[in-house]
This record gives structure tokens, C-alpha cells and sequence, in this order.
């Protein structure tokens, strides 16, 4: 890919802190409702899901996820969901959006690097990308002009970053001049990377298994996909018949895919990838927690954060 190119296929991943507005994010780079999204203190988007739409003519996946501190889900319900981004992300993210609410930038989201890094690997924090949303409050100043006045901490995680920050408003879904300019931003990163998306070992190992177990779904429809060739045959000669059944190979590859990175039983292999990067997850977790109880002693609320941070620190 070279610096005039644009990626036809693109994954995109959104990770951030519960309610910062990554569902609503989605949908306006989508340019459709296809998340549920709500204004609530408690994470709406309860497990990974996946969404794929054409937006400014690329093929452009979503996956939304969890919200990263969301410590009320088991040690299974974890360590799954971070197995499932994996398979719905593979072979590997063009980006990871750390989505952040304008004005309301928290001691947990300081770590986001950390915690993504623990997760996806070290080298993720070069895909990484910050996401404002909300950008209404801006009113009539820049994203610059709000940056420079900025607690120093924000101004750390987008050097994290690379450098790399966008703002949206979601309320104007209508707007997608907001969507062109990340969609290129993301254009640039990937450029910047060497034109690949990220991966490693565990990107690489799932994708193998996906890809097999497309393969086995494809055997087992062969039967069918027979059938329906025929009935092409019958309906169309020459260039449409090529056509139409171009479009039903690519179609029915598209389905076993769909279905392949959905598969339980494949998440299993991914367990000893997943279990550890949740082991990290916690270490970062209850350092946040930790960290946050320390600076509390200064300013005298200690009491309240008693109660508080073994929610931080302990999974039932």
C-alpha cells in the first residue's frame, strides 16, 4: 500500500472506558444505527459484536467491545470476549480506536496504552488512534485549542498514540465529512506501518483457525452450493452467468467466514492467548485502583474509596 492508496478492506476496532460513546461512534462511521446505543452510566454493548458496511466505497468491520473496566463480569465472561475480538478482528485491526468523551477524561483511562499493550500485545500501541467524542462542547473552538489546555495526563496517552486523535460529533451522523477525514487518518497510520494491519502470534494462530473452519463449513455446503450453480446455469449464459456466480462464491465465503469467527469451540484454542492477556488486564487494573486509593489520601475522600477499590481490585 503507498501513500497515495486507499485500503479497500478496513478493521477497525473500538476500545474505551463504559459510556464513553463507542456504540454511538460506531454508527456514525457506518453512517447507520447498527449498534444499540444509549446515554447510561452502565455499558450497553455487553459482549464483542461485529458490524460490516460499504463507507466511502471500502469494505469497513467494526467490532465494538466491552467497556475495558468493567470489572462486574466474571473471569470467564472476560477472558472470552477478549478471545472473540481476537477471532472478529483476524487476521488482524488496521486501527484501534480509544474512544475518550471530551471533558471527562478519568485516572483509568490513563492506562488504556497499558492495558491494550497487556492485551493485544506491545507493538499494538503503533495502531493505536484517540477517538473524541462529543465534539459539540468544542463550540467554537478547536480540537488543537482544547488539547493545549488539557490536563498534561491526556496529552501523554495521544504521544502513546502516536500522535494520532480525531474528534466526532454523533450527533450529526449526517455529517460525514467527520468519517472521510478519520477513515484517511487511519489511511496514514496504516502507511506509516508499513501498509499491514496488526498482528502476531495469537492474530496469526486464529486466523489459521478461522480459515479452516470456513473450509470445513464450505465442505459441508458443497451439496447446495451445487444446486444453486445449476439454477444459475439454467437462468443466465456467458458474462452474466459469470458474473452471478463470481457473486455467489464470494457470498457463500462471506457467510462460512461470518459463521467461522463466531464458532465456540475455536475460542477454546485461543484460551491460553485470552487467559493471559486477562491475568495483565487485572495487574493494570488494581495498579489503576491502587494508584487512585494513594492520591485519594491527599485530598481526604479515602472513605469512600475504601468501599470502592476491592470492587476495583477483586472478579467474582
Amino acid at each position: 500500500m503507498s501513500g497515495q492508496e486507499l485500503l479497500k478492506d478496513m478493521r477497525i476496532v473500538l476500545v474505551g472506558k463504559t459510556g464513553v460513546g463507542k456504540s454511538a461512534a460506531a454508527n456514525t462511521i457506518l453512517g447507520r444505527k447498527a449498534f444499540k446505543s444509549e446515554l447510561t452510566p452502565s455499558s450497553v454493548t455487553s459482549q464483542c459484536e461485529k458490524t460490516s458496511d460499504k463507507v466511502d466505497e471500502r469494505d469497513v468491520a467494526m467490532v465494538d467491545t466491552p467497556g475495558l473496566f468493567d470489572t462486574r463480569c466474571s473471569n470467564d465472561v472476560i477472558i472470552n470476549e477478549i478471545g472473540k475480538c481476537i477471532c472478529l478482528s483476524s487476521p488482524g485491526p488496521h486501527v484501534f480506536l480509544v474512544v475518550i468523551q471530551l471533558g471527562r477524561f478519568t485516572e483509568e483511562e490513563q492506562e488504556t496504552v497499558k492495558i491494550l499493550q497487556k492485551t493485544f500485545g506491545p507493538d499494538s500501541a503503533k495502531y493505536m488512534m484517540v477517538l473524541f467524542t462529543n465534539g459539540d462542547r468544542l463550540k467554537n473552538k478547536t480540537i488543537e485549542e482544547y488539547l493545549k489546555n488539557s490536563p498534561e495526563r491526556l496529552r501523554k496517552l495521544i504521544q502513546q498514540c502516536h500522535g494520532g486523535y480525531h474528534v466526532f460529533n454523533n450527533e450529526k451522523m449526517e455529517n460525514r465529512s467527520q468519517v472521510t477525514e478519520l477513515l484517511q487518518k487511519i489511511d496514514k497510520l496504516v502507511v506509516e506501518n508499513g501498509g499491514c494491519c496488526y498482528t502476531n502470534e495469537m492474530y496469526r494462530e486464529a486466523e489459521e483457525g478461522i480459515e479452516e473452519e470456513k473450509r470445513r463449513i464450505l465442505r459441508m455446503n458443497e451439496e447446495e452450493r451445487r444446486r444453486v450453480e445449476q439454477e444459475l446455469k439454467d437462468t443466465y449464459k456467458g458474462e452474466a452467468l459469470e458474473k452471478a456466480t463470481e457473486e455467489l462464491r464470494k457470498q457463500q465465503e462471506r457467510t462460512a467466514r461470518e459463521k467461522a469467527e463466531k464458532d465456540n469451540s475455536f475460542l477454546k484454542k485461543l484460551a491460553k492467548y485470552a487467559q493471559v492477556a486477562f491475568k495483565h488486564l487485572m495487574e493494570v487494573v488494581k495498579e489503576v485502583a491502587v494508584e487512585t486509593f494513594v492520591e485519594a489520601l491527599d485530598i481526604g475522600v479515602v472513605g469512600e474509596l475504601i468501599i470502592n477499590v476491592p470492587e476495583l481490585c477483586t472478579i467474582q
